[in-house]
């Protein structure tokens, strides 16, 4: 038996539309992340990007357990000093809809410029509107 490697030509992409309503945060993110990275596919090769796109609308209408919306942080550093600053996930939430789901995925890609390329593959939407009609998404329920 020889291993099968896929070439970045031969790569066939689909859409996806996942509807993220009700669904809870890492669950959701676990799975979207597998459909970016081509891990459903039989030709997933792991130095080549054989992902597909995924639309995620009502992204504002996901759930958190267990209280973290009010306990989780995310941090970052601005570079400089006394630069370090924390934002609850309830306030990330309400801010920019969007940013909790886009950040929960972005961390389960690799940390790489392939993960970067998968990243760009992904498109968040708070509300039920998405301009990717004439690409024809396939809806997945996860």
């Amino acid at each position: 038996m020889r291993t099968y490697f896929a070439k970045p030509a031969d790569v066939v992409r689909k859409w996806y539309l996942v509807d993220a309503e009700g669904k809870t945060l890492g669950r959701l993110a676990s799975r979207v992340a597998i459909l970016l990275r081509g891990k459903h596919k039989p030709t997933f090769t792991p130095h080549v990007d054989t992902g597909d796109h995924v639309i995620i609308i009502n992204a504002g209408k996901i759930s958190l357990t267990a209280g973290k919306l009010k306990t989780k942080t995310y941090t970052h550093h601005t570079g400089y000093p006394g630069g370090l600053k924390s934002v609850t996930a309830e306030h990330l939430h309400a801010k920019h809809p969007t940013e909790l789901l886009a950040r929960a995925i972005k961390g389960m890609l690799p940390k790489n410029p392939l993960g970067k390329q998968m990243a760009r593959k992904l498109k968040v939407y708070a509300g039920a509107e998405h301009p990717h009609q004439a690409q024809r998404p396939e809806a997945v329920t996860l």
